[in-house]
């Protein structure tokens, strides 16, 4: 593909879309039915735009357009590092199956993580026909959601998969996330009308096997892209105190109703939040729940200015070590 002219090396590039990264490289979309696969990147996530060098034997990724979002959860590790899951989605999707109960405090903190994104939040209750009360059940989760529409979906009966694909709309990409056993394979196959991915079975405690081990681009009829994720065992919480309020936004309207503007919104006289939850309009779960995320976003903010001022000193230490070698040279 390369040749040389006066000299100079000539080469090719192609723009195209990373669809899957692995350790040992990259995948990236360069048509809707050709894929190139590249050496590795340490910057790419899954969902960017690239440009790709192929003029040599091994095509190479030397451009990262900028993004408009990225999806992102704190690392496993004890550091305040941030680890980057998906690149320019449209919608975050927090997949939450109705069967067993969903677990109100996951779908908060995948909210959390949406609106700390850029990307729009949804909210999809799986397996629907399992449960009783599928309309009750979304007036419930609703309440734990405001802001972020809420869908409850049975790719078993159909039941509101067209209401879904409206709500993701066309030629939008979107990103599934939720636990093990919510049902994201099946969704994406139900979504698309025709089985994509392999779907796992449910063990005995209603807990599901992994059948995606990696993230990956799929693209579906109506030109959509979705991002198709493992199950998280933990949902290592990134964001601000304003995703945090986004999320919470009942609970943050009470506190500008508060006698002090620094209410802690414990014992203080006049709070309107603890008043609040006195007189049963919001739930003490809720409150609890914001404490606990505000408390985790100021850690991790604390952790992070920490970090940064650790390499400002060390890059100091760099550049004067460096002035004395010359110095005494």
């Amino acid at each position: 593909m390369g040749s040389e002219l006066a000299g100079e090396r000539v080469t090719e590039r192609v723009t195209g879309r990373v669809s899957r990264v692995d350790r040992g490289g990259v995948e990236v979309m360069v048509a809707a039915d050709a894929t190139v696969a590249t050496s590795t990147h340490p910057e790419v996530l899954v969902g960017d735009w690239v440009e790709v060098d192929v003029t040599g034997t091994v095509p190479r990724v030397v451009q990262v357009h900028p993004r408009t979002s990225v999806l992102a959860r704190a690392s496993a590790d004890r550091t305040s590092q941030q680890q980057g899951l998906v690149a320019n989605v449209d919608v975050v999707v927090a997949v939450e199956p109705a069967h067993p109960a969903p677990s109100l405090g996951r779908i908060e903190r995948l909210l959390v993580l949406a609106w700390s994104s850029g990307a729009e939040p949804l909210v999809v209750l799986t397996k629907a026909d399992l449960h009783p009360d599928g309309d009750r059940l979304r007036r419930d989760v609703q309440q734990a959601s405001p802001g972020a529409p809420v869908l409850a979906v049975s790719a078993v009966s159909g039941h509101n998969i067209d209401e879904l694909r409206a709500l993701l709309g066309a030629d939008r990409t979107f990103v599934l996330l939720g636990p093990s056993g919510a049902g994201k394979s099946t969704l994406v196959n139900a979504l698309a009308g025709v089985d994509l991915l392999e779907v796992g079975d449910v063990r005995g405690d209603g807990r599901g096997r992994h059948t995606t081990t990696h993230r990956q681009l799929v693209t579906l009829p109506d030109r959509s892209v979705l991002v198709d994720t493992p199950g998280l065992r933990a949902v290592g919480l990134v964001g601000d105190a304003d995703a945090v309020d986004e999320v919470f936004s009942e609970v943050a309207e009470l506190a500008e109703r508060c006698r002090f503007r620094d209410c802690a919104h414990e014992d203080e006289p006049d709070c309107a939040v603890t008043l609040a939850v006195a007189d049963g309009v919001l739930p003490q779960r809720r409150l609890a729940s914001w404490r606990k995320m505000q408390r985790e976003v100021a850690y991790q903010q604390r952790r992070g200015d920490a970090r940064a001022e650790r390499e400002e000193r060390a890059k100091w230490r760099a550049r004067s070590k460096q002035r004395r070698h010359l110095n005494q040279s």
